[in-house]
């Protein structure tokens, strides 16, 4: 049985882009940020004179390979650290976290009290709802880019 010309080149129209996209797909895969916010300082806008904000949210690697974030910016703040609390002794302490390490199919979680963001310096004042963008630097070169959304604290 013949296939005629136009069922040929649809077949081969569909071979071409299962092949081309399957290994497209794996080299391209990254992590995501969801559900990212920050918190707005108690009393109202961050400014120059609140120095420092904390963000939180999900970092998800559905990827089959693991990934690491070296560091993190934002065009919106001065400096920014991926920080950790523990408590120690009884003493709630917090401590810089030089890298995240996230397996295949791993979830971090950035919350009040664990690890979290430490955005230092804002370069404006920040509003209930403004939104900011926060790059993470991905080892082997790779960028993230996360948008987090700023919320009042809850009471």
């Amino acid at each position: 049985m013949r296939m005629n010309a136009f069922a040929y080149r649809l077949a081969a129209v569909v071979v071409f882009a299962l092949a081309m996209s399957m290994p497209v797909a794996a080299r391209e895969c990254r992590p995501q940020v969801r559900d990212a916010w920050v918190r707005m300082p108690p009393g109202g806008m961050a400014t120059k004179s609140m120095p420092m904000m904390a963000g939180f949210g999900r970092i998800v690697n559905r990827c089959s390979t693991p990934v690491t974030i070296l560091s993190a910016r934002s065009p919106s703040f001065g400096r920014v650290e991926l920080h950790e609390t523990r408590v120690v002794d009884g003493i709630s302490r917090m401590r810089p976290v030089p890298e995240l390490r996230l397996g295949p199919d791993a979830i971090a979680v950035l919350k009040p009290g664990g690890m979290h963001l430490m955005l230092m310096r804002p370069g404006a004042q920040l509003k209930a709802g403004s939104r900011i963008v926060v790059e993470f630097e991905l080892a082997g070169g790779g960028k993230l880019l996360g948008e987090f959304e700023v919320r009042k604290p809850e009471l």
